[in-house]
């Protein structure tokens, strides 16, 4: 795994964070992130890649452990601030510190095949009534369906209904937890406070050829109608609030 995203590290802000979806998709899931932690506490963020929510959240006195499993997606983070580790998902455990709660973005979790053991680890790291905030890729997109499927490409339709797959950019393994699952492989030790859609109208980052202005009413759309049953179903990720218990 760690070589795929190292081999896409120096253009990753380029393919996706500074992408105008990549932004809008972004400050969707800040939007809860900012409600949820308060300067002077401490965040694990899994999965950092660049660094872009732990800088956000250094900016608002939010002190951030980051880990990431590639090498260089570290420098990077490292490059621009961040207090970085070289460090998988699967290997928290190996942590000390403890937390006030914890974030990991835009499918990070989605490299992960046992979440279970994830969940226990990651439940010694955060305090009693910290929040773990996970955004995952869905296992349906239903403007991702329509695209392909327009174009009659129908194996790309349907590529994240079996559960798992392969990323072609990269040849990385992924999978696509349902949310009745993630729920179970952290009930133990969290509860699921709520979750959301994030991307309904606004579509996944290679659709392109959509102005800023259509980018920007379709991100109103999703304000008004990402939360809602059914909706957030279909959206591109899903954005999951869990607390310590």
């Amino acid at each position: 795994m760690s070589a795929a995203f190292d081999s896409i590290a120096r253009r990753y802000d380029d393919l996706w964070t500074r992408s105008p979806i990549g932004r809008l998709q972004r400050a969707a899931v800040w939007r809860r992130v900012d409600a949820l932690f308060n300067s002077g506490e401490s965040v694990l963020d899994l999965g950092c890649g660049t660094g872009e929510d732990a800088l956000h959240l250094m900016k608002r006195g939010v002190r951030v452990c980051a880990i990431d499993a590639s090498l260089q997606m570290v420098h990077l983070a490292r490059e621009r601030g961040v207090d970085a580790r070289l460090l998988p998902i699967e290997d928290i455990g190996q942590l000390k510190s403890r937390f006030d709660g914890a974030l990991s973005d835009f499918g990070a979790m989605n490299c992960v095949e046992h979440l279970d053991s994830v969940a226990r680890d990651l439940a010694a790291l955060i305090r009693p009534g910290g929040y773990f905030l996970a955004c995952t890729i869905g296992r349906f997109c239903l403007r991702e369906s329509l695209h392909y499927t327009a174009r009659l490409e129908l194996p790309s339709a349907k590529r994240r209904f079996r559960g798992e797959g392969v990323w072609s950019r990269a040849g990385l393994r992924v999978f696509y937890p349902s949310v009745s699952e993630l729920t179970a492989a952290f009930r133990p030790y969290f509860a699921l406070l709520e979750w959301t859609g994030v991307g309904l109208f606004v579509p996944p980052s290679y659709i392109t050829g959509i102005s800023d202005s259509t980018l920007a009413r379709l991100d109103s759309f999703d304000r008004h109608l990402a939360h809602r049953p059914i909706l957030r179903g279909c959206c591109d990720h899903r954005l999951l609030t869990f607390k310590r218990t």
